[in-house]
């Protein structure tokens, strides 16, 4: 191989582990904003993988309208897709399926 190639081939497996990021390695934090009218009073995030909601990631506090919560959803399972779930005052529920938090930053709840 000549020296070119060589460093063109170093090059390339240089820029290739650069850009490779382990699924472990990535930020799984989303801030979830409450646009709505209604406090939020529970909000769940599972990876699609569990068979069940997890536990209430707000758990005493409550997600008034018009403020936001930043959540880290790394559970150590490696998952990127997530499925959310938040609770109202009024009482309404919103599903929201496969949830990217390894891509999304800003999660809003409207009206």
């Amino acid at each position: 191989m000549t020296r070119t190639a060589l460093a063109c081939a170093a090059l390339a497996l240089a820029a290739a582990t650069t850009f490779a990021v382990p699924a472990n390695a990535l930020d799984r934090n989303v801030k979830i904003i409450n646009e709505t009218s209604y406090d939020m009073v529970r909000f769940y995030g599972s990876n699609v993988g569990a068979d069940e909601w997890q536990e209430d990631i707000l758990g005493q506090d409550i997600l008034y309208s018009g403020k936001s919560v930043t959540v880290n959803f790394d559970d150590e399972s490696g998952y990127c897709m997530f499925d959310f779930k938040a609770v109202f005052n009024d009482g309404d529920e919103v599903v929201s399926n496969r949830i990217n938090v390894c891509e999304v930053g800003t999660y809003r709840y409207n009206d």
